[in-house]
């Protein structure tokens, strides 16, 4: 049984505890937050795929619903985007109604949004790619309107720092996430032009000027961490793969645009 199933199944052995599991508690009504890994709350370890898979899933949602209220209110058009975001994962019903409480718990006053970005990043145990992931989706989300208002861009820089990133990661993140909004059709929807070659560096991270081996290593090194099996193995829930399947089909679109225009 994956984790989804045990989750709703009531089988909470390998859950975690701590703000998570409160904030997870809370939508799912269940008293989550002690007791129920054997983990007392000043100690989480690093847990198995499920748990981390559970702690991803509650941390993207959640801290989404933070993000959308950064300016001090959440607006019917954000809950919209948020619940597009949620259609993009492809999620089941029962997922998507979780989600959806899980960005409502995000909103509240007392979310513990510190404690959460704490604690999921022990629970990532060094997993760059998963945590890189995270941060991917929060701006998606942020710019999925097609800006991002400046309360939440600083409010997207704190949490960048809080898993470990530095500024400068936090705006190749932030062109890359730009790039595919175009890549995949945000900025040319009136037009039936393919996608633009600037918008397919952005998405490589590369500079116009760069070389043909530069391009080539960036590639492959996006690839690489964006690989559904793989972000998959490192914590990624199953049912978000085809946001990274999607994603991996734009790297490589990318790159071919860049290789047709070199030719």
């Amino acid at each position: 049984m994956g984790w989804w199933g045990k989750l709703v199944g009531g089988a909470f052995g390998f859950m975690l505890g701590g703000p998570l599991g409160a904030v997870l508690g809370a939508a799912l009504g269940h008293n989550l937050d002690k007791g129920i890994s054997g983990l007392p709350d000043d100690d989480y370890g690093p847990g198995d795929q499920q748990r981390v898979q559970t702690a991803f899933f509650t941390a993207t949602f959640s801290v989404m619903g933070a993000v959308a209220k950064a300016d001090g209110r959440v607006t019917a058009d954000e809950i919209a985007l948020a619940k597009a975001v949620m259609a993009e994962m492809a999620l089941s019903g029962e997922m998507r109604e979780t989600a959806i409480r899980l960005f409502n718990e995000g909103k509240n006053d007392s979310f513990p949004l510190d404690d959460v970005l704490v604690q999921f990043r022990k629970e990532c145990h060094r997993r760059q790619n998963l945590m890189q992931m995270f941060m991917e989706i929060q701006l998606q989300a942020a710019y999925a309107d097609g800006s991002m208002d400046p309360a939440e861009e600083k409010l997207l820089k704190g949490i960048c720092h809080s898993l470990g990133f530095s500024e400068l990661v936090f705006h190749r993140l932030e062109r890359m996430v730009q790039a595919e909004r175009g890549f995949a059709g945000g900025r040319r929807a009136a037009r039936s032009q393919g996608p633009s070659l600037e918008d397919a560096y952005g998405l490589l991270n590369m500079a116009p000027d760069a070389s043909d081996a530069e391009v080539k290593k960036s590639y492959r090194r996006m690839m690489n961490q964006h690989h559904p099996d793989k972000l998959v193995a490192k914590g990624l829930p199953e049912e978000m793969m085809k946001m990274a399947a999607k994603k991996t089909h734009e790297i490589k679109q990318a790159y071919e645009t860049v290789k047709a225009a070199r030719a």
